[in-house]
């Protein structure tokens, strides 16, 4: 099946190669800018495992084809995707509009974009506003791509909400998904305003999940109990199990945080509101800063003149990305106090780069115990697997102060200050 896709995010990305991949002809339309040079320069524009070589694939057999974002369809593409990001809502309006003055053509648009509650039926309005008698419409087919495990989760969905009120395009997207939906029917269809407001939902639940347990290791810490033990109580629980349980310094991200907000404002312009959703907004902007207030404490409020080590920069493990991300928070508080900052991240250290550049607080680190070296504390922000079993002694003896503060819950607290060292964790 011959098909079109605009954007430039990395849904985008992962379902124009996956597509193509399974034999299907993808023209991805991508915008002018940083994506669209690393892509067709043959270099990995974000970093998710396996999707440089997955992109790379499709383009050199043919069936994955670059193409001119301000260009139309061929006559022969049966779908158009849109997989833009929250903020180019009105590209997705021009990009329709254009499609529905070709009045002889029949369209199916798949809208992937994490745009407002509504915006799904508000395209397929603008779709049909050129009149004519062929078929068109416009579903809604939210992304629930994890940086980090993308193409598991688009080969492997637990499920794929589909926002659809045509039968027709129901049986189409269906057709196109075909290879990632063998071994049961993955498919939960429903209406496009009830898809996208699922999307909002389930993130909602999920970041609840991780506030609710950082606001009960804020608990733990005040009544001397060790969190570990009651996440591990509570997981067992067959009626909750383990998923998001773990506390930590926050989360980030572009997909949680928009999505948190974008689901705010909706239940806000409809009257209801939510009380929750605005607490759970605001334990974890007051979470990212766990780490800081702990150091403040054991250096007694004066941080001024010391250097302290942070391992991990990426808002989770297995992307570059540090939207949104704990680290900057913490390096904000921490320049704010004088102190200097040396930061190690296996992929992150460019998104850093862009966003601070060579700010004279900022030392950038191409290893770990480098990162460590004469500094007065070691902060850990993410879970990077290099992370999890340091040689304590190495990092002991090149460190100025033994200090570490464990945003992640990583390490055993009796084994490392076995090694020397002063451990704060999260609620530990």
């Amino acid at each position: 099946m011959h098909i079109d896709l605009y954007g430039d995010t990395l849904s985008a990305l992962v379902t124009a190669g996956s597509l193509a991949s399974t034999g299907h002809n993808v023209v991805l339309r991508m915008p002018q800018g940083r994506v669209r040079q690393q892509i067709i320069a043959n270099k990995a524009a974000y970093s998710e495992p396996g999707l440089r070589r997955l992109i790379s694939s499709g383009h050199t057999s043919g069936r994955l084809v670059y193409g001119d974002f301000d260009g139309l369809p061929g006559a022969d593409s049966r779908a158009v995707f849109l997989a833009l990001d929250t903020d180019e809502s009105s590209l997705a309006e021009k990009i329709v509009t254009r499609l529905s003055q070709v009045r002889e053509r029949s369209w199916l648009v798949v809208n992937q974009s994490p745009f407002a509650v509504g915006f799904t039926e508000h395209l397929e309005n603008l779709l049909r506003a050129g009149g004519g008698e062929s078929r068109r419409s416009v579903v809604a087919l939210p992304d629930f791509l994890q940086e980090g495990t993308a193409l598991d989760g688009m080969h492997k969905p637990p499920q794929i909400i589909l926002g659809c009120k045509d039968g027709y395009a129901e049986l189409l997207v269906k057709e196109i998904f075909r290879p990632f939906n063998r071994d049961r029917d993955h498919f939960l269809v429903m209406s496009p305003r009830e898809a996208e407001f699922t999307k909002l939902a389930i993130t909602g639940m999920l970041v609840t999940r991780i506030s609710f347990m950082n606001d009960m290791a804020n608990l733990a810490d005040s009544l001397g109990i060790d969190i570990e033990s009651v996440r591990q109580g509570v997981a067992a629980d067959p009626r909750i199990g383990p998923a998001y349980l773990y506390p930590g310094v926050g989360f980030g991200g572009p997909g949680f945080s928009s999505n948190v907000i974008n689901l705010v404002d909706t239940l806000d312009a409809s009257g209801v509101g939510s009380s929750l959703l605005n607490q759970v907004i605001e334990i974890n902007e007051r979470q990212k800063e766990y780490l800081f207030r702990r150091l403040w404490q054991h250096y007694h409020t004066d941080l001024k003149g010391r250097t302290i080590a942070i391992w991990g920069a990426a808002f989770k493990p297995e992307t570059g990305r540090i939207d949104n991300a704990p680290i900057i928070r913490i390096l904000e508080a921490l320049w704010a106090q004088g102190a200097k900052v040396r930061v190690h991240d296996p992929e992150a250290l460019p998104a850093l780069l862009e966003r601070y550049g060579h700010h004279s607080g900022l030392h950038y680190a191409s290893h770990p115990y480098a990162a460590a070296d004469g500094t007065d504390a070691l902060m850990v922000l993410t879970e990077w697997k290099m992370y999890w079993n340091p040689d304590l002694d190495r990092l002991r003896k090149g460190m100025k102060q033994p200090v570490i503060l464990d945003g992640r819950n990583m390490y055993d607290p009796a084994y490392v200050r076995e090694h020397g060292f002063t451990y704060y964790g999260v609620g530990r």
